[in-house]
């Protein structure tokens, strides 16, 4: 089956019982057994159940994996992968991360002695110099969240085999419709479902695909033991959500790059981070191991004053923190989704306090330009 097909079709079939055409909520905390030692597959439900197994099914085949995960949120698929580690292990991640990520690695996690380091994961030398006797993990975002540095993966998984470590991907702003990471030999994907995944801001979920059955085993062990498992109504919102994941990408994709021409042009704005853009310091890798770039702008307006003045402005484009859904949602990183992170780290990485990131939607194009437009003429 091609993309399209997986999307709707992958994991998915009639309800054996009634013939329902769409995978049943099953609402249940335990699982009645016919006899002792003797089940119908399932026992208790933060172990397993029937609609989230679907999901785990589906999202393994359309990011070409054997085995998916699914958890209560992003975070919670993120802290269970970390939890492979042990104490005194030493992690390289992306400088560009998610500030949950960095929040989680340096203010919760070294209190057990795992060891972050966030580095330039777009130049392999940086990646390769961060190196220590106890580095365990590599942690990558590609396109990082949210000055859309783009990494190498194929060179990355490469590096991470010749030194056995364990090298995981975060394919939330890609989705697997635009980005195969186990395909340049990636060991783990992770996805913050909440966002294009599901599609329209009304659950929250993480996903974990891999291929190694060893790996698995540990993980779902780990998931049992902490607990933060999907429910089984979210994953029905995002199985539901992952039908038109296709169409809204398409859509997503061809707005940011009107979108990014646009501010490109506009005199008021310094920058514009978009992987679509030839100006893109990764615009040629980006266009080798992508099949689209995405629906993620950041832009640069220079001083803080100028970001709250457009973010006041804006009417159509709704000021939220989250990003994927079918509506345009802006954002304000250093004060919203960065603020964990020390300002002179921000800076020093690019989220900068004139930073803007925007998630383009999929309403008319010329609506979303039109109230960019209009805000930045008062700015």
């Amino acid at each position: 089956m091609r993309f399209s097909t997986k999307a709707i079709h992958a994991a998915i079939e009639p309800d054996p019982t009634y013939g329902s055409i769409m995978t049943p909520i099953h609402l249940t905390s335990t699982y009645v057994q016919e006899e002792l030692g003797k089940n119908k597959g399932y026992e208790y439900a933060r172990v397993s159940n029937p609609t989230r197994t679907v999901l785990e099914r589906q999202i393994a085949a359309l990011e070409g994996g054997k085995e998916g995960l699914a958890f209560g949120s992003g975070m919670a698929a993120i802290s269970t992968l970390f939890a492979l580690l042990k104490s005194g292990d030493h992690v390289i991640a992306s400088r560009n991360v998610y500030g949950g990520v960095y929040r989680l690695g340096k203010h919760v996690l070294k209190n057990f002695d795992l060891d972050f380091e966030f580095v330039d994961t777009t130049d392999l030398d940086h990646v390769k110099k961060s190196v220590k006797p106890n580095t365990r993990m590599v942690y990558v975002e590609t396109p990082t969240n949210p000055t859309m540095e783009i990494t190498d993966l194929a060179a990355v998984a490469k590096f991470c085999r010749t030194k056995g470590f364990i090298s995981v991907v975060d394919n939330t702003f890609a989705t697997p419709y635009l980005q195969s990471p186990l395909a340049f030999g990636i060991d783990i994907i992770v996805h913050s479902a909440t966002k294009y995944l599901n599609g329209h801001s009304d659950m929250l979920g993480g996903l974990i695909v891999l291929n190694d059955s060893k790996v698995t085993e540990q993980l779902r062990f780990l998931q049992k033991s902490i607990g933060g498992i999907m429910s089984p109504f979210e994953a029905w919102m995002c199985l539901r959500g992952i039908k038109t994941l296709v169409v809204r990408m398409d859509r997503h994709n061809r707005n940011a790059i009107d979108v990014a021409a646009f501010l490109n042009k506009h005199r008021k704005v310094r920058k514009v981070n978009y992987p679509g853009l030839v100006s893109h310091p990764q615009h040629r890798l980006a266009t080798k191991q992508m099949r689209g770039f995405g629906g993620m702008i950041a832009f640069d307006l220079g001083t803080l004053e100028k970001a709250k003045s457009l973010l006041k402005r804006v009417k159509l484009c709704s000021l939220a923190e989250s990003l994927g859904g079918v509506e345009t949602l802006i954002s304000h990183p250093a004060t919203m989704t960065h603020a964990s992170i020390p300002a002179e780290e921000r800076k020093k990485i690019g989220v900068t306090d004139g930073l803007v990131r925007l998630s383009v939607g999929i309403e008319d194009v010329e609506d979303i330009i039109a109230d960019l437009k209009q805000a930045l003429a008062g700015v």
